[in-house]
């Protein structure tokens, strides 16, 4: 039987516990690989009492014989790269037995961080929500052909190469008169990168399939949402990635019919942190209940999350886009106090018209949300091992999700340790 890669990604605004299911589901996978993203993904861990945030590590790195993967799509800040390896070896976790890292993986360098602080700031009133990781202006090195690439540290032109670079990058700033004080993150940059040299090396996309050809089992690991998609997302207010199974391919360099199942995670409500359209979004006390319920603040950036009600326009349209074959449900235990909950089906665009598609300008349209109500459960779900036990309340409302999108719940979360999952 051929190996194929099994995708996990998020079919939201990001933020959707893909850490945490990577974790859970990774005893059933031999290899774990992120495909896309940067710094700016924050996957929260919990278990054992223990919770710790991954921002480039895949989340399988916690678990024993377990090879994880960072992948070319990935750009890579050498300086959080380093301190995301010395607080895993502090826990004596061995980190080099257990990850590698493609060569074509792009670089973020201190005044990528720079251009993206100044050009968020120029935006003004319609600044992205940007991390301020450098993500974006790395991204755009990529695709202007001048980036600087994990390999490329193994070769004796490198600080030539990154000097021009740096050069390129102040000239561009000095047109937003910001001032030049990057050259006092190189030391640390320097020093990050030689511990990066220290990490095995290697040709990705064929490691990735010799994996397969030796009938392992892999698991790519999204960051971010479908919602944020450079292409398919809420556009401007994107990432600077495709965050969509399709991405999985050009990440890791394998084939399209080398996917298996996709393996789509939301929310049973809705967040968003930074700008953009949220056409559910609750500014008002239920709004302000589900971000302390669900601790709703970003693990990258610790900024607020917006929250508001479940979007299944917003479901369907990624359900299409990644071709999911399973759902996923987390945080089911934050509804556990509503009388009502709701779930939006459609848009109401104008008097009279309701809409059940994505928009294409969702910027600059008014998406009035179409709900329907359910009865809450209220009760606590801590103590519950099956889903037979669930509470009649919480099985109409996943049915109902499960009908609409005509993809089978496989798993709901109902807490942030790796115990509080229910498998179906």
């Amino acid at each position: 039987m051929k190996m194929k890669i099994d995708v996990l990604l998020g079919l939201q605004w990001g933020d959707e516990g893909k850490g945490k299911v990577v974790d859970v589901l990774t005893p059933a996978y031999d290899v774990v690989a992120r495909f896309q993203g940067g710094p700016n993904a924050g996957h929260s861990l919990e278990f054992s009492g223990f919770k710790h945030v991954l921002h480039l590590i895949p989340s399988g790195i916690f678990r024993d014989n377990i090879m994880n993967i960072i992948g070319n799509g990935v750009v890579i800040d050498p300086i959080i790269f380093k301190k995301e390896i010395e607080a895993l070896e502090k826990m004596g976790i061995n980190t080099r037995e257990r990850l590698v890292i493609s060569k074509k993986a792009h670089i973020i360098i201190p005044s990528h961080k720079k251009l993206d602080a100044a050009s968020e700031a120029a935006k003004g009133s319609s600044k992205i929500g940007s991390t301020l990781k450098g993500i974006g202006p790395a991204y755009m090195d990529k695709t202007g052909r001048n980036g600087l690439r994990v390999g490329d540290l193994l070769n004796d032109d490198f600080c030539e190469r990154y000097n021009e670079l740096v050069d390129k990058h102040r000239r561009i700033l000095n047109q937003y008169e910001f001032e030049d004080e990057f050259k006092e993150n190189d030391k640390d940059f320097f020093e990050s990168i030689e511990l990066l040299k220290t990490f095995k090396l290697i040709d990705g996309e064929y490691f990735i399939n010799e994996q397969l050809l030796a009938q392992k089992k892999i698991l790519a690991e999204g960051a971010q949402g479908t919602m944020l998609d450079i292409d398919f997302g809420t556009y401007p207010f994107v990432t600077s990635s495709n965050t969509v199974s399709a991405g999985a391919c050009t990440g890791l360099g394998v084939a399209p019919n080398k996917i298996g199942e996709v393996l789509g995670i939301f929310k049973a409500y809705c967040t968003r942190v930074g700008s953009g359209p949220f056409p559910t979004e609750l500014n008002d006390d239920t709004g302000e209940l589900l971000r302390k319920l669900g601790n709703e603040f970003g693990a990258t950036t610790g900024r607020p999350r917006r929250c508001g009600w479940l979007d299944l326009v917003v479901l369907k349209y990624s359900v299409i886009l990644n071709g999911v074959t399973q759902l996923i449900m987390t945080k089911g235990d934050v509804l556990n106090t509503f009388e009502i909950i709701k779930i939006a089906t459609g848009y109401q665009l104008t008097k009279g018209v309701v809409s059940k598609t994505v928009p294409f300008d969702f910027n600059k349209v008014n998406a009035q949300p179409v709900y329907k109500e359910f009865k809450g459960w209220r009760c606590d779900l801590s103590n519950i091992k099956k889903y037979d036990a669930f509470p009649d309340e919480l099985k109409i409302y996943v049915d109902f999700i499960e009908n609409e999108l005509q993809v089978p719940i496989k798993i709901i979360s109902i807490g942030a340790d790796r115990e509080a999952t229910i498998i179906r």
